[in-house]
């Protein structure tokens, strides 16, 4: 059966004409490798959000330490330097790293990390006793052009800002 068609097939094309791509064809790849390349971007953090993402991580660490200083009955004290943190809990009248504990084992920071605390009361130190009420306090991260800050309100609420 006869038919008419305009033009060549696909495979008349290859066969005898010129081979290649379309310029839609190209335009679509252009777009499909644009999109991975933007998500890839965005998925890939900047410095800044890792030091945000640990700022949320101690805030959460400072939380556990004070509800272990309840469940206890001891002191558990906050200890950071440039290198990392670690928390303390008050043991035969010593400060004692609580080596059963995997939730306040040492950590490092991922970068060199300043840390400056203010109380009310103008200690530096941040211990969470037996009490449910604390002394509010802000904590203040900073690493090379970034910084956070974790608020307490005393009543076991930490935020970062």
């Amino acid at each position: 059966m006869p038919t008419l068609a305009i033009g060549r097939s696909t495979a008349d094309r290859r066969v005898g004409g010129q081979a290649g791509f379309t310029l839609l064809e190209l335009l679509l790849a252009c777009l499909i490798v644009g999109i991975v390349a933007a998500t890839i971007s965005f998925a890939i953090p900047g410095r800044g959000s890792h030091l945000a993402f640990e700022a949320d991580r101690l805030a959460r660490l400072l939380s556990l330490a004070r509800e272990e200083a309840l469940l206890r009955s001891a002191p558990v004290r906050f200890d950071g330097d440039l290198d990392g943190f670690r928390f303390l809990v008050w043991r035969d009248r010593r400060w004692q790293t609580p080596d059963d504990e995997p939730v306040l084992r040492a950590r490092l920071w991922e970068a060199p990390t300043r840390i400056s605390i203010e109380r009310v009361d103008g200690s530096t130190v941040v211990e969470f006793g037996r009490e449910p009420l604390d002394l509010p306090f802000r904590m203040r991260l900073q690493r090379e052009q970034a910084s956070a800050v974790i608020e307490s309100d005393g009543l076991g609420t930490f935020t970062v800002r």
